[in-house]
Parts: C-alpha cells; sequence; structure tokens
C-alpha cells in the first residue's frame, strides 16, 4: 500500500518526518485529510490538531496555525507553533 511522507516543522525544528498513511489537519476553511496520491494544493491553517495516523499507531500534535503544503513529494506543515500533544 502506498504511504505518505509527511513533515512537521516548527520555527525551533522539525518535531515529525516520516512516511504515514493519512494526515488530517485544521485549515482555515476547515478541517482536512490527506491520502497517499492527493491532489497538489497549499492552505493556510488556524489553531487546532493535527492527527497523522499510521496503521494502528496514532500520533497527535497541537498547532497555532501556519501553512500547509501537499505536493509530489508529500504533505509539509510549517506550524507557526506546535508540540506533541500529551
Amino acid at each position: 500500500m502506498a504511504k505518505l511522507h509527511f513533515s512537521l516543522v516548527a520555527p525551533e525544528r522539525e518535531l515529525f518526518s516520516a512516511e504515514v498513511d493519512q494526515v488530517d489537519a485544521p485549515g482555515t476553511e476547515g478541517d482536512f485529510g490527506v491520502l497517499p496520491n492527493h491532489a497538489p494544493f497549499m492552505t493556510t491553517l488556524r489553531e487546532g490538531r493535527v492527527t497523522v495516523r499510521d496503521g494502528s499507531s496514532v500520533r497527535l500534535f497541537d498547532i497555532q496555525g501556519g501553512f500547509a503544503d501537499v505536493g509530489p513529494d508529500g504533505f509539509t506543515i510549517l506550524a507557526e507553533h506546535a508540540v506533541e500533544a500529551a
């Protein structure tokens, strides 16, 4: 099964980078999910939670705005601030 390369980057450092199954993010126009081979797009993000799914594993990150870029090489979030949720 195809995987999606996902990177979550905050000003301080890269918090996460891996091949995953799905990422859900809080867009300013509404929440959205990205799967492998998604059509390219860019959008701004609002404060909220990013959910990263890989098999049965789920990791959660809280962000405070930023930008999302989905392209042929994967999905990158450039967050204004991000931390892994407890």
